[in-house]
């Protein structure tokens, strides 16, 4: 009587756990995402991943990360094995997007191929940018905010720029104002968290930009304590450990440039309300200001960049509100001496490092990177647009930003901070 009990018992006790691992399973991969492991579909092991040593640090995990660990292999897909129907699928559509959008319409797009570019040596080009990086993180002498803290120190909420694709073992962290949108987008592609009409998206272009840029669209770090509690943190230190991950950088004063020009300069609601009320009080004097862009943009009342370097300098804006993400500097969104990125891409050759990098994924053959767009703005210009501001804020402004410039291997703007 007493071993049947304790049959039934364990027979119990094990029905409960393999539930449990299914439940952990199933939310991990999700049911969008659920694939048998056919012979288009297998786990990948760590070593297939750029940057990723096989077993490197692997042993030593603890028991729990390494049971998840083992969980979270059971459901990563290989870069290379997809369904042969998706494979087949590469970016169609007419030679121009319809664009709805009223920045996109004021920047257009380039449609040409750039063939008439020399090819860079992207391999060198990226053990150039990593050493960089690796070299002024591990520098004691260079100092900035947050530098040593650790990966665990980093708040929750300092992780949503973080977007992860399950499927093919990717990470990217988004910077606004350095081809996000089209990045997000491609994210999607791979990831197919988005659906239209029941089907997921194919080709980046066709999704709307509203969606692009809807938080729900993207699993990210932020999002893993809802999801998966306490084990949040294991699951991210394996992922980062596992996935390729990968950032795109541009020059810091020419991103706060467009940064200016697409937020203040086009009609913005959002941060005519939040933004250009505030500063056009409390630097260019104005009071009783429209309730609306349009109303203040038809009365002559815009932001001047002088403004908006003002703010950025002033010590009470960061007391009130952290800088919003459109001018928030890179170490603090994608935390480059916390997090080891096997790719770092620039907009000045966005390009090449896009086609390289979709190559290094083993996904070039399901889509290409969206075209670049027209008349970006150019680190020419520093010069017209920051000739009316002061020498000293042009000073302080190169401090506040100077581990980007130094992080990513950007040339100090000598000829902006002297006289």
């Amino acid at each position: 009587m007493t071993k049947a009990r304790l049959l039934r018992l364990s027979v119990v006790l094990v029905s409960i756990f393999m539930i449990l691992l299914i439940i952990v399973y199933w939310d991990n991969v999700g049911t969008a995402h659920f694939y048998l492991h056919t012979s288009f579909s297998r786990p990948r092991s760590p070593g297939a991943i750029p940057g990723i040593t096989a077993g490197e640090d692997w042993e030593a995990l603890p028991d729990v990360d390494e049971f998840l660990a083992k969980l979270l292999s059971s459901s990563l897909r290989q870069n290379n094995s997809v369904p042969r129907k998706t494979e087949q699928l590469l970016v169609q559509g007419s030679n121009k997007p319809v664009v709805s959008n009223l920045e996109e319409n004021v920047r257009g797009y380039d449609w040409s191929t750039h063939k008439d570019r020399n090819s860079l040596d992207q391999e060198k080009l990226q053990v150039e940018r990593q050493r960089t990086l690796r070299e002024f993180c591990a520098n004691s002498s260079f100092t900035f905010p947050t530098k040593e803290r650790s990966f665990d120190d980093i708040p929750n909420y300092e992780l949503n720029h973080l977007i992860v694709d399950d499927r093919h073992g990717i990470i990217y962290c988004y910077v606004p104002k350095v081809a996000c949108t089209n990045w997000k987008r491609v994210m999607i592609v791979l990831s197919e968290s988005l659906l239209d009409q029941g089907v997921p998206y194919r080709n980046p272009l066709d999704i709307p930009r509203e969606h692009v840029h809807n938080t729900s669209t993207h699993l990210t770090f932020n999002k893993f304590w809802r999801r998966y509690g306490k084990f949040s943190r294991h699951l991210m230190k394996i992922k980062l450990k596992k996935y390729t991950k990968f950032l795109f950088v541009r020059d810091p004063f020419v991103r706060l440039i467009s940064a200016f020009r697409s937020k203040f300069e086009l009609e913005n609601e959002e941060f005519y309300r939040r933004f250009a009320v505030p500063m056009l009080k409390l630097y260019s004097n104005h009071t009783n200001l429209p309730t609306s862009v349009s109303e203040a943009f038809g009365a002559g009342l815009k932001v001047s960049f002088s403004d908006f370097i003002q703010y950025l300098l002033d010590p009470r804006t960061e007391k009130m509100t952290p800088f919003n993400e459109h001018w928030r500097q890179v170490y603090r969104l994608c935390h480059p001496c916390q997090i080891d990125y096997d790719f770092i891409g620039k907009l000045e050759t966005l390009d090449e490092d896009a086609a390289y990098l979709l190559q290094l994924l083993k996904v070039d053959r399901l889509l290409r990177f969206p075209p670049s767009y027209r008349n970006r703005t150019a680190s020419s210009w520093e010069d017209n647009w920051f000739a009316k501001i002061p020498l000293a804020w042009r000073q302080q402004l190169y401090k506040l930003y100077e581990a980007d410039f130094v992080l990513f291997g950007y040339p100090k703007p000598e000829n902006l901070l002297k006289d």
